[in-house]
């Protein structure tokens, strides 16, 4: 197992910056270590194990050096954020999204969510993500609590960010200054095509935006969108759903014809639907016939209490009907499970049933194509079983490199040895900021390359297999799941008819 610890190690240090350390494992290190692991690992201790070669085909430095390059210059296609679009960014002076217009920005979403957890007292947490404090003296607001949270994932993604954004390598308070000046000098027209096509090499982004059920993007082709579905059936959301349409709803059929129309005018543009509905509830949707839940509908309409049996039973209900319609136009259905954003909400007690819920899923609509996102961190073995077992499940591994990259990339190992390799697509930033993506995707390459390397290394995976797995789980299974290139050559020209508010 020596030349597989060695090997590791190499790898982080690379990933540090350190290419020029000199301590590689060599060839004759990385042939005993090999020999001993297949005969370990492969057959077990005692068992004979199949010769090898007097002399190895390559050093385990040679592995490395291989599957980081291909790694780093494979682009992405990202399959999941939030992202604004780049007009708001450059003109929102009401600040509906953006709080703080500085450097502070780039620390926001998951990480503040670390400050807290860290400790950070909530009036120091407002004072850091808001205008009332100057570049410097939020650096004085953050300090205290920095070195608590800098190893999360969270955190170094952002230093990544900063690092290839603005060319810092480690945040202080003597470069704060640059941070800021790097930060304002970033933001100007064509910006969003530079960080993420240039800086990240990402072919393109899915974007579920949080606004409204689908954004009519200025950037079609760059930010591509998915189609919500969540408030066509939780809630329902009458008013953001129903108003846009111009139907009076006043029945269940009427709010069908609400669902029909939203696929209707965007089915083709879209290359999913998406619902985050499990930060609600399970995902335990059973079919349920419209006979059963109109009496229901009749008084959501009414604004009259029902019961919690009740409002799963229409939530149910109108899921399918999402879910049915999803299908008819070839649209892939993506589920978050698993882990909560924020702090202090999260029933794991209830995200452990995700997992054997999604299985009910595939068997109730083998049709249908899901897509379960953020691989059920922190169940994600159960993950596995499900991808292995049916057709119909797919795994995203959005937002989980941050999460705990560790466990993002031992999935990323287990996966392949262990379910179909067409089925997974392997990043998804999941952030609002386009800024914040950069450093995302930097550790999602770390660990896919080392995730690749130590497959090599423990003998499960030749070389060649590593090599040929990169193109695939970097872009080309999400180029097949959603069907990008006929949905490319749509959005290519598209007009769009309806208003674009902010």
């Amino acid at each position: 197992m020596r030349a597989g610890r060695e090997l590791a190690y190499s790898f982080s240090k690379t990933v540090r910056r350190t290419m020029n350390d000199k301590r590689y494992v060599s060839r004759r290190t990385s042939l005993k270590g090999f020999g001993a692991l297949g005969a370990t690992t492969l057959f077990g201790d005692g068992a004979p194990a199949p010769a090898l070669p007097a002399t190895p085909p390559f050093g385990a430095n040679d592995v490395l050096r291989a599957i980081r390059a291909k790694v780093w210059n494979t682009p992405f296609i990202d399959t999941h954020e939030h992202l604004i679009e780049e007009r708001v960014r450059l003109a929102d002076p009401a600040r509906r999204w953006v709080k703080c217009d500085d450097w502070s920005l780039l620390l926001s979403g998951y990480l503040a969510s670390d400050l807290l957890a860290a400790g950070m007292p909530p009036t120091i947490h407002e004072q850091f993500y808001s205008d009332a404090a100057d570049a410097r003296r939020k650096w004085q607001l953050l300090e205290p609590y920095w070195p608590f949270v800098q190893h999360t994932g969270y955190a170094q993604a952002a230093q990544l960010s900063l690092r290839a954004l603005y060319g810092v390598d480690k945040l202080a308070a003597g470069n704060v200054g640059q941070v800021q000046a790097g930060y304002e000098k970033l933001r100007a027209p064509g910006f969003y095509n530079r960080v993420l096509r240039d800086v990240s090499r990402i072919d393109s982004c899915q974007v579920n935006c949080l606004g409204r059920p689908f954004q009519e993007s200025e950037l079609p082709t760059l930010l591509m969108q998915d189609l919500s579905i969540v408030g066509m059936f939780a809630g329902p959301g009458l008013e953001q759903f129903g108003k846009p349409t111009g139907i009076n709803v006043a029945s269940l059929s009427d709010w069908h014809a609400v669902i029909d129309w939203w696929f209707a005018r965007y089915g083709t543009y879209a290359v999913a639907v998406k619902s985050q509905n499990a930060y609600s509830r399970d995902i335990d949707y059973e079919p349920t016939p419209a006979e059963q839940v109109e009496a229901t509908f009749h008084q959501r309409l009414a604004d009259k209490p029902v019961t919690p049996e009740e409002c799963k039973r229409l939530e149910d209900h109108l899921f399918w009907y999402a879910v049915n319609k999803a299908t008819e136009y070839d649209l892939p259905v993506k589920l978050h499970t698993g882990y909560y954003a924020g702090q202090n909400s999260m029933p794991l007690s209830r995200l452990i049933n995700n997992a054997g819920s999604a299985c009910e899923l595939c068997r109730a609509a083998p049709a249908t194509t899901f897509v379960f996102m953020h691989i059920c961190y922190p169940y994600y073995e159960e993950l596995l079983a499900v991808a292995k077992h049916y057709t119909n499940a797919y795994v995203d591994m959005c937002w989980s490199w941050i999460i705990n990259p560790l466990a993002a990339k031992d999935f990323l190992k287990k996966y392949l040895v262990t379910a179909p390799a067409n089925k997974i697509v392997t990043f998804g930033g999941d952030y609002l900021f386009v800024e914040q993506v950069v450093g995302h995707a930097e550790i999602a390459r770390c660990g896919i390359a080392l995730a690749l390397t130590e497959l090599v290394a423990e003998g499960w995976l030749t070389l060649d297999d590593a090599l040929a797995l990169t193109d695939p789980i970097m872009h080309g299974n999400a180029r097949h799941i959603f069907h990008l290139a006929a949905k490319e050559n749509v959005l290519k020209n598209v007009s769009w008819s309806a208003s674009k508010g902010l």
